[in-house]
C-alpha cells in the first residue's frame, strides 16, 4: 500500500502495510482525500506518520461488530492516515455518501467541515430561523461550509470577514450576504451598521487572537460565539463587562479532547440535520486545485503558500 508520511523529509511517499480492522472500524479503499491544515503542524513536526484526516471512499471490509455499514458502501470520512491506498475509518467518524452524483472528490472536501460547524452553529451556536450569523475567518472551507449550514438552518442574514479581497468577492457567490475586511479597525461599527445597530446572533470565531474584542462589540444580547480556531493568536484581551451586558455565551470547541462516543454523537447529529441539504447539492463547497497522491508535497506547498480558494485534494490511483 502506498501511504504519504510527514517526515524531517517533508511529505514522502512510501510503501507500508494495508492496515486491518479493530473493533468498531471499516477498512476504506481511499479514492479522494482533501487537505486540512492541522497537517501543516504535523508536517513541520515530521513525525514518520501518515498524514491525512478527510477522505471518501468505498468500504472493503468491516469488523464484525458493524452492523450500519457493509463492503460496497460508498462513504465519507474524518480521521488519521487518510492520505494512503487504504485507511481505517471509525463508525462514529464516517457517514454514507447520500447520493450516487456526489463524487467521492466532493464527498472528500466536506466531512470534516461539516462535523465541525455543525457542532459550531448547531449545537453550540443554538441557532434559530431569521438568526443573524457572522462567520470571523470565512476565506476557509470551513467557514464556506458555516455559510451553508446557516441557510440550511433558515439564518436571516449571513456575513463573513476576510483579509484578502479576491477572496472576500468569491464569498459573496457562496452563501454570504455581506463580506467585510476584517483588517479594517472600522469593520464592527461597519457590521453593525449591516445589522441595524442588532448585532449577531451566532458568531463563529476562527481567528481569536489580539482582536477578540470586536466580536464581543458586534455581538447581539444573548448572543452566542463559537470559537473553533485560533489563526490570530491564542491569547488576548477580554471584556468581561460588555461580555456580561451583553450576556453572551461564549463556547470553545475542539476535537482533540472529544471522546470517540462524543465524536460519533457529533457526526449522528449533523447527518439527522444535513443528510438532505447534503442530497440536494446545497453543501457543495468550491474545490481548488487536484494533486496525485505522489504529489501531495506540491499540494502542500499550495496550501502553505494560501494560494488556494475552496478545498485542495487528492486523487489516489489504485
Amino acid at each position: 500500500m502506498k501511504a504519504v508520511l510527514a517526515t524531517p523529509a517533508g511529505a514522502v511517499l512510501r510503501d507500508l502495510p494495508t492496515p486491518t480492522v479493530g473493533a468498531g472500524q471499516l477498512l476504506v479503499r481511499v479514492h479522494a482525500a482533501a487537505l486540512n491544515r492541522a497537517d501543516l503542524r504535523t508536517l513541520q513536526l515530521g513525525e514518520n506518520t501518515v498524514l491525512g484526516m478527510e477522505w471518501a471512499g468505498e468500504v472493503v471490509a468491516v469488523a464484525p461488530d458493524v452492523t450500519a455499514f457493509r463492503v460496497g458502501d460508498r462513504v465519507m470520512c474524518s480521521g488519521k492516515a487518510a492520505f494512503a491506498e487504504y485507511a481505517v475509518a471509525d463508525v462514529g467518524r464516517t457517514m454514507k455518501i447520500p447520493a450516487e452524483r456526489i463524487s467521492y472528490r466532493e464527498a472528500s472536501s466536506v466531512m470534516l467541515a461539516l462535523q465541525t460547524m455543525h457542532d459550531a452553529i448547531v449545537t453550540h451556536g443554538r441557532i434559530e430561523r431569521g438568526d443573524r450569523v457572522l462567520i470571523h475567518g470565512a476565506a476557509s472551507s470551513v467557514g464556506l461550509t458555516g455559510a451553508k449550514i446557516a441557510r440550511a438552518c433558515g439564518a436571516g442574514f449571513v456575513m463573513g470577514t476576510s483579509r484578502d479581497p479576491a477572496r472576500r468577492a468569491a464569498l459573496l457567490d457562496n452563501g454570504f450576504d455581506a463580506v467585510l475586511d476584517s483588517d479594517d479597525p472600522r469593520w464592527p461599527e461597519q457590521s453593525l451598521g449591516l445589522t441595524a445597530g442588532d448585532g449577531f446572533n451566532v458568531i463563529v470565531d476562527q481567528v481569536a487572537g489580539a482582536r477578540f474584542n470586536d466580536l464581543i462589540q458586534v455581538a447581539a444580547i444573548l448572543g452566542r460565539i463559537v470559537n473553533v480556531g485560533r489563526l490570530g493568536g491564542a491569547t488576548g484581551a477580554f471584556d468581561f463587562e460588555t461580555h456580561a451586558v451583553k450576556r453572551l455565551s461564549y463556547i470553545g470547541v475542539t476535537f482533540r479532547t472529544r471522546s470517540s462516543a462524543e465524536i460519533q454523537l457529533i457526526t449522528e447529529r449533523m447527518h439527522r440535520d444535513l443528510s438532505d441539504a447534503l442530497d440536494r447539492g446545497e453543501l457543495s463547497i468550491p474545490l481548488d486545485r487536484e494533486f496525485a497522491l505522489a504529489d501531495a508535497a506540491q499540494a502542500y506547498e499550495r496550501m502553505k503558500a494560501n494560494l488556494h480558494f475552496g478545498k485542495i485534494t487528492l486523487r489516489i490511483d489504485q
